[in-house]
């Protein structure tokens, strides 16, 4: 069912929705490997589409960390507000530029441990692309992880321009094939 949903809005809407089938296991896997989550406390979570990520986060994620989940895709948004009851996770319908805004409603000045990002960034307009990226570099504290996946490497010059560390990892085992960049705050 999840998946004919996610095929449904990619036709539905190319420029918000990057892939025709949600992520595998095997790319969430990678996405994930790199976060202490019992060090972890605040966590925000990007463009989940389905919530393939969202549900291995809650299930890491220690009982004193928080989930802070930005979808702008109607269905999506929907189908994980009405899914997902979990008091550590806040599940907003907004776009990523505006990460900072939610942070600031729990806390001011709240920054991010770690920032999960499944957003299409190449498919964006160039601004709303720069904003994205420089507004999740902005919600981070220092040392803090921006961890993105795009099927092509693209978006390495970008983010390696704005991150004092960009590393590369790669999987053949998601449809399509995935680059995973795990980014890291100065």
């Amino acid at each position: 069912m999840a998946k004919r949903n996610f095929i449904k809005q990619f036709f539905k809407d190319k420029k918000m929705v990057g892939a025709v089938a949600p992520s595998t296991k095997f790319l969430c896997h990678k996405m994930l490997e790199n976060i202490d989550f019992s060090k972890t406390k605040t966590i925000v979570e990007l463009g989940p589409g389905t919530g393939v990520f969202t549900d291995v986060i809650i299930e890491r994620m220690s009982n004193d960390s928080r989930l802070i989940v930005l979808e702008l895709n109607d269905n999506f948004y929907e189908t994980l507000n009405k899914r997902i009851n979990d008091s550590r996770v806040q599940i907003i319908h907004d776009s990523a530029e505006f990460i900072q805004k939610y942070l600031d409603t729990i806390q001011p000045d709240l920054k991010a441990d770690v920032i999960i990002s499944s957003l299409p960034l190449m498919v964006f307009p160039e601004e709303l692309r720069n904003n994205v990226v420089k507004s999740s570099h902005d919600a981070l504290k220092k040392n803090g992880k921006y961890i993105q996946f795009q099927y092509s490497l693209q978006s390495k010059r970008l983010l390696e321009s704005i991150y004092k560390s960009v590393t590369v990892k790669f999987t053949v085992k998601n449809f399509p094939p995935a680059f995973v960049y795990t980014c890291i705050k100065a």
